[in-house]
Parts: C-alpha cells; sequence; structure tokens
C-alpha cells in the first residue's frame, strides 16, 4: 500500500475567477494540514478538478478535461468539485476514474480530502448539499505570493451566490443565496496578499455588487480597502443597477481602485432584457456607462453580450446592435445563449411559450457581435497611442532573435507588450509597475511600447 505520509496536492481551475480564488484558499488549507503542493506533471498524489457549469460548453470542457487528466495520471486520486459537482453528479459519477464528487459548499470540507487519500470511503465519494440551504460562506484568496506563480495580481472573494433570480441563469441553483464574507476579514486578507508581494486584487464573487455585512455596503469596502497598501484593487464585473454615481465618484476619485468596470449588458433589447428578468433597461443601462466614461478619466468599461435568446427576433438583434453601437465600450464578451436545467427559461421552453433561435442565426448574429466587439476594441485602445501608461508586467517570453517580449496590463486594463534584446534592460521587468509609453497598435490589437527610465 502507497506511503501517503507526505501527500501531494495539485489543482486545475475551471471557469471564473471566483473559481480561482476559492481553489487557493482550499489548497491553502490543505497545506496547513501538511499536504504537499504538486503539479500534475509531477504525478500529485491527488488532483482536485475546480469545475465550471455555466454553459452546456464548459460543462463539456469540464469533462474532456477530467478524462484527460484521468489517463494522464492513472496513479493519482481524483476529486472534481464545485458548480458542475453541485449540479448534476449524477453524469460526473458515469466518468470512470473519480474518486470524489464534491459541491459548491462540501469542497470545503477539508477532511473529506484526507478521507479520499485515505480509500476508507466509497468511490466515488459524492457529497452534495442542497444549495437552497446554504447559509455559510467560506473564504477564497490567492496564495502567498511567494508560494503561488503568479506574483503579480491576486484574486479576493468578498461574496457568494445571488438573488438576483435571471431567468436563464444557473449560478444561483449551484451557488445559493446572496451572502458576503465580513469586512475585516476581507480588509486583513488583502493586507496579508499585499505583504507578500501582489501588487493587484481583484475582488471577485458571484455578485459582488450585492456584498453586504452588518450596516457595510460594496461603498463602504472599498473604502476601507483604499487604506491597504496596495497599488491597485479591481472592481471584477458588476451589476448595472450597482453603479451608482456615489460608485463613480470614488473610482474617479481614488488612487487606488483602477478605472475598469466590467458592466455585463446581455442584452441591448428592452423585451428581451424583460423576458430574461434583468433588473434594468437600456436606458439606465446607458446612463451608468456614459456618466463613468465621463467622470473617470481614460475608463475602461467592458460588457458582456448574449446572442439567441429564446424568442430574440432578428429586429430585436438589430437594437441590441445599434445600441452597443453607440455606447463607449472598450470591449465585449459575447456568449451564445445556453438553456441550463432547473433555470426558468428551461421551464419556459419545455411549456412551448418561448421558442429557441435556429443554431445558424445564433452563428451569424455572434459574429457579427464579435466584429462589433473587436472594433470598439481597436478603437478604445487607438486612443491610448502615444500616452504614457503604469504597466503592471505580467509575463516575459522568447520571440526571436534573442528579443524577449514582455507583457502586462495598464490600470485600464490595456494589455500592453514591451520587447527588448535579451541582457539590455538593467532589469526583469516581469513582477514591476513601469511607465510606459505606447507606441503602436498591431492588427492583432496588441499594443507596443516602450518603458520609459
Amino acid at each position: 500500500m502507497k506511503d501517503y505520509t507526505n501527500k501531494s496536492v495539485a489543482a486545475v481551475t475551471l471557469g471564473c475567477k471566483l473559481n480561482y480564488a476559492e481553489t487557493s484558499a482550499i489548497l491553502d488549507e490543505l497545506c496547513k494540514q501538511g499536504w504537499l503542493l504538486s503539479t500534475i506533471e509531477k504525478g500529485a498524489d491527488l488532483i482536485v478538478i475546480h469545475s465550471c457549469a455555466v454553459t452546456k460548453q464548459a460543462e463539456k470542457k469540464c469533462r474532456q478535461k477530467i478524462r484527460g487528466i484521468i489517463r494522464q495520471n492513472p496513479s493519482s486520486h481524483i476529486a472534481v468539485i464545485g458548480c458542475y459537482s453541485q449540479l448534476n453528479p449524477k453524469v460526473l459519477s458515469e466518468i470512470n476514474g473519480i474518486d470524489a464528487i464534491l459541491g459548491s459548499n462540501d469542497k470545503f470540507n477539508i477532511q473529506k480530502y484526507n478521507d479520499i487519500i485515505a480509500a476508507t470511503i466509497p468511490r466515488p465519494l459524492i457529497k452534495v448539499t442542497p444549495s437552497y440551504t446554504f447559509k455559510d460562506i467560506y473564504p477564497g484568496y490567492s496564495l502567498s505570493a511567494a508560494v503561488g506563480s503568479d506574483r503579480t495580481r491576486a484574486f479576493l472573494k468578498i461574496q457568494d451566490g445571488c438573488d438576483y433570480g435571471c431567468s436563464y441563469c444557473v449560478i444561483p441553483l449551484v451557488r445559493g443565496k446572496s451572502r458576503s464574507l465580513p469586512a475585516e476579514q476581507i480588509v486583513d486578507r488583502a493586507r496579508l496578499l499585499a505583504l507578500s508581494g501582489y501588487r493587484e486584487i481583484v475582488l471577485t464573487g458571484v455578485n459582488i455588487g450585492d456584498y453586504h455585512y452588518g450596516d457595510l455596503s460594496l461603498f463602504d469596502l472599498l473604502r476601507l480597502l483604499e487604506a491597504v497598501n496596495v497599488s491597485r484593487i479591481r472592481i471584477s464585473s458588476i451589476e448595472p443597477d450597482i453603479v451608482d454615481n456615489k460608485l463613480i465618484s470614488l473610482v474617479a476619485d481614488s488612487k487606488t481602485i483602477v478605472p475598469h468596470f466590467h458592466i455585463p449588458l446581455q442584452s441591448g433589447s428592452d423585451t428581451v432584457l424583460s423576458a430574461m428578468r434583468r433588473r434594468y433597461d437600456t436606458a439606465l443601462y446607458r446612463d451608468k456607462v456614459l456618466l463613468a466614461a465621463e467622470r473617470i478619466t481614460g475608463c475602461a468599461i467592458g460588457a458582456d453580450v448574449m446572442v439567441g435568446y429564446p424568442g430574440e427576433t432578428e429586429e430585436h438583434f438589430r437594437e441590441m446592435y445599434r445600441f452597443i453601437e453607440d455606447l463607449p465600450l472598450a470591449y465585449l464578451h459575447v456568449f451564445s445563449c445556453s438553456v441550463r436545467p432547473g433555470t426558468a427559461l428551461a421551464g419556459q421552453i419545455e411549456s412551448l411559450k418561448l421558442k429557441t433561435v435556429a443554431p445558424d442565426e445564433i452563428s451569424r448574429r455572434y459574429s457579427e457581435l464579435v466584429e462589433l466587439g473587436r472594433k470598439k476594441e481597436a478603437g478604445f485602445k487607438a486612443s491610448s497611442i502615444g500616452q504614457e501608461h503604469k504597466v503592471l508586467f505580467e509575463a516575459s517570453r522568447s520571440v526571436k532573435n534573442g528579443i524577449l517580449q514582455y507583457s502586462g496590463y495598464t490600470k485600464n486594463y490595456l494589455r500592453v507588450l514591451v520587447e527588448s534584446p535579451e541582457g539590455k534592460l538593467e532589469q526583469t521587468l516581469e513582477g514591476n509597475e513601469l511607465p510606459v509609453l505606447i507606441e503602436s497598435l498591431d492588427d492583432d490589437l496588441n499594443l507596443k511600447g516602450r518603458v520609459l527610465s
């Protein structure tokens, strides 16, 4: 029998930034119990696969990844955790080689990972607590920069679950109702991340704009986090109804909170937004985006957009296209609608109240919006040429003839490339935030610049 005195664990995370934060927190707890961090390539005793179920495509990628990891690591124990485990443990249980399937809250029970290795449990272990019973909220945060591979940007969970009840969204079914972590705990963790060497902290959650703990709102939490000695604090995706004048003014005046909002739109048709049960109309969305763009210098505003929502007509799509065309957006994330089991939308389709859009129509609309998003991105990026920006460099690679290419992000989320002959720079750029003059935009929409001394 194999000796597991020095148990090793590796993790693969699929899906959102929140999943990444939670994976790291789970690994941190395992390390505190004596586990050793490893990699899949080294053949860890336990491989944790943090799954995603936001779309059918995400589920398909999860299954492919799981099967590939099992084939390549026949002697490792495999635990699949998170949203897909919560939503459909039966499908996962049919994949040969999985040792444990742990749901959205059960994945934080560290003893279960010890049980998997000890092999004292039925295989596969399936532990999925119903999401409607969730009351606790568990922390999520990047590993210390001394341990983690990425020493520039950390993810920090502040909230979990959602009460919004959008008709198409499966997230409340897999993560439960909205719950927030104590502000003091979040600020203390932010300080530890900053002390360990991170230069940027990204706040994550399911619906972070809904953050409430006691009398504190997201605005109050941000004011507390501004006192943390870190260069940048970035707000991840935030709902339009939360982006109020007070929040916009805070970001506009802050030296720490970066000028970047990701504000989901989903549709630019009021008819479709109403069918989706979104909490805003196009007029409100337009007002919030225009105000943020006007008040916050250089603010990058991105949007999620969905095409092919059941019942979406060509005129609805044209409304959305024209609406987006007129907005000062920096980029788009375009998605095709994916009908998820258990949602209100799935029920409407089953009862024939709504009819799905033809796949070829969805594909055409998707392509049109992707191209519009490219134009928006090109226009926003081109406006930065000739400007000086602080760039936080994250990575480097050799590209040709001894040339090193460094990449990093500005505060307003512009990815910038800087090239230099190896050995010519006085210091490595990785992990440093340095002034860069942005000089050009290439055909692949890469901004290029040079470091200013």
